[in-house]
């Protein structure tokens, strides 16, 4: 365990920001499983709300790259995967 003031605070605030980031990175999950499986259902195709979840999903990407929960990269590697999966399921309606 840390002994010096300095290192006690950082142990409370990496323990603060892994926190902020699980957040994150729990709400980007759940909105991409959210619109996959929105985009993966055959049978209710509204493009509309499969379009708000999308963007909403970007959004919260974003922001979680922006804040440092996720790296750039990353990022942009599920935002691509969304579009991806939107565009092969449209091609194949």
């Amino acid at each position: 365990m840390a002994n010096k003031k300095s290192a006690i605070k950082r142990v409370t605030i990496s323990e603060r920001n892994r926190l902020r980031n699980k957040s994150y990175k729990s709400v980007v999950k759940t909105l991409i499983k959210k619109s996959l499986v929105l985009i993966n259902q055959k049978d209710s195709q509204d493009m509309e709300k499969i379009n708000q979840v999308v963007s909403m999903a970007y959004s919260k990407i974003d922001k979680a790259v922006k804040v440092g929960a996720l790296k750039l990269n990353q990022g942009s590697r599920k935002k691509s995967m969304l579009i991806k999966a939107l565009k092969t399921s449209n091609a194949a309606t």
